[in-house]
Order: C-alpha cells, then structure tokens, then sequence
C-alpha cells in the first residue's frame, strides 16, 4: 500500500456544453491528477490532496467534493475570509483555451504553514505536483514548499513533478525556467510535455527534453508528446512509445493530467515502463473524447 499526496490548486471549472451552457464543476492539473489515481489505484491506497480553500459555500462545496470521490482531506487548510479560484473553458475544434479568475485564491496560501506541510507529507509514498503549483506561491511559500519536499524525501517519500508550464502566471519565462529547472533536480519523476520544453527551452525533440531533465537529475523521466512518439529515459536506458490514435478528440482538457495518473498508478503497483507508458496514453485516450476535466466510467 502506497499513500499519494497531491499538492497543488482545485479551481471552480465552468465548461461548454454542445448547446452552448455552461456547466460548473471543480478542476485543476494536480487535483485532476488526483482524482483519476483515485480510481487507477486499488481502494486501500490513499490519496490525499493538499491545497487551501476559503470559508464561504463554494469552498464548502468544493471540500464536500474532495470526500464524496473518495480523496483525503486530512490536511486541508481553509483561509477565513478567501474563496478558490475560477476559469472556464473555451473550445475550437477539440483544443480548449481559458480564462482564468483566480488572483485572490486561498490556494496560493497553501504553503504558509512549514508544521502543516510536514505533516501531510508524513509516511507518504509518493507526493505530486506540478509547475502550477510552485507558480501560484510566493517565493518564501515556494521555498518553504521545496524544503518540505526535501525532508520527505530524505525520509523516504518518492517526488513527482509535471512541469507544467503556463508563463502568464510567472513574473517573467526566465524566472519559470529557472525555477521549474531548479525543481525538477530534486525530483525522482519528471514528467514534462514536449510542446511546453521545447517553446521554453529550444530542444529538438522529446529525447533532447529526456536528457535535459535527466542530466539535471531527474531518476526518471516521461515526456509527453500528444498524439507523437512519447520517451522514457532512467539513467542511461531509454522507452520510446507511440500511442493509439484517439478515435476521437472532442476536448483535450486534463489529457496529461490523466495520463500522468495513469502511468504512476501503473508505476507503483510494479508496472514495466512500457506497461505504464500504455496504461497512462489508453486513460488519456478515453478522457480526450468526452468534455470536461473529470470523465467518468
């Protein structure tokens, strides 16, 4: 049995239906992450998610959530007098777009307590979280965050890290770079998307984006690549894999989140690489032809 801790920001998700309405729902990269482990891992595994709410009804709301789809919620942290964050979604021929209302989220708080980020992590196997993550804090948060991480680490828990890069929530595409780079160091699972490195890095292809991570020291390392050929390097070993074509795309939104979900539940219940990689890309496939973060069945 194997505890996962999830660390990152749930948002209110607004997302387009065929007719034209809007239907609300919660959302966000590492709690999608979360929710699908939920159900890729056996019922006896927790998974826990750490973020911080406000104290008003959709917090409320939000929380009651978390519990009904089966996450630990333990080491939620509310904030008198926030709220949490909102976007919606816009969709053009498969490919989402967002808008985004979250300035004033109680997540961006999430790491101000050093006593209560070492307490969700405690007896941890594995915590997650992502680029987002580390962008929405500020630096003292981010710093406090990270030195959490180290000392679990240093106590066994295994870290995972989707670098998920979205430059309009840094200061500056340096400052991401450095920072998403200096993460990705302490981190035994990198798990970065090709289109993403290769904008904000240069690299010629997902290998080039391997190596990167890999270099910098990443023990493993997946790179996504949509519906290309996908790498898995570890020490000097490398995977590569090309996914089924999707019969469908109706709406890409939380396809690395589930695959990144498929692929570690594969991973820690023993999984080959190339197990995991299929196991990651056939949840992402199903996610990717129906609308909205959260697929069910």
């Amino acid at each position: 049995m194997t505890r996962v801790v999830a660390i990152g920001e749930c948002m209110v998700e607004l997302a387009p239906e065929a007719d034209g309405r809007f239907v609300m729902g919660f959302a966000g990269d590492t709690f999608n992450t979360a929710w699908y482990l939920r159900r890729a891992l056996p019922p006896d595994w927790p998974v826990d998610y750490v973020t911080a709410l406000g104290d008003d009804a959709i917090s409320d709301r939000m929380a009651a959530f978390f519990r009904a789809e089966g996450l630990g919620t333990a080491h939620l942290q509310r904030i008198a007098g926030s709220s949490v964050g909102l976007y919606m979604i816009t969709l053009a021929d498969g490919e989402r777009s967002f808008s985004y209302w979250r300035s004033a989220s109680a997540a961006r708080r999430l790491a101000e307590d050093a006593d209560a980020l070492d307490r969700a992590l405690a007896g941890a196997g594995l915590a997650y979280l992502s680029g987002v993550t580390l962008a929405i804090l500020a630096d003292a948060d981010r710093a406090r965050l990270m030195a959490a991480l180290a000392r679990a680490r240093a106590a066994g828990t295994r870290l995972a890290f989707d670098p998920n890069m979205r430059p309009r929530l840094w200061p500056d595409a340096a400052t991401m770079r450095a920072v998403i780079m200096d993460a990705a160091r302490g981190m035994d699972i990198v798990l970065p998307s090709f289109d993403e490195d290769a904008a904000q890095f240069g690299d010629a292809d997902p290998a080039a984006t391997a190596r990167r991570y890999a270099g910098a020291g990443a023990g493993l390392v997946i790179v996504k690549n949509g519906a290309g050929e996908m790498v898995l390097r570890q020490g000097a070993d490398e995977v590569r894999f090309r996914p089924p074509a999707a019969p469908a795309v109706v709406d890409t939104t939380a396809a690395g989140d589930s695959f990144n979900a498929g692929f570690l539940a594969a991973h820690l219940r023993g999984r080959s690489p190339g197990d995991a990689l299929a196991e990651g890309a056939a949840l992402a496939r199903r996610v990717i032809g129906a609308r909205g973060a959260l697929v069910r069945g």
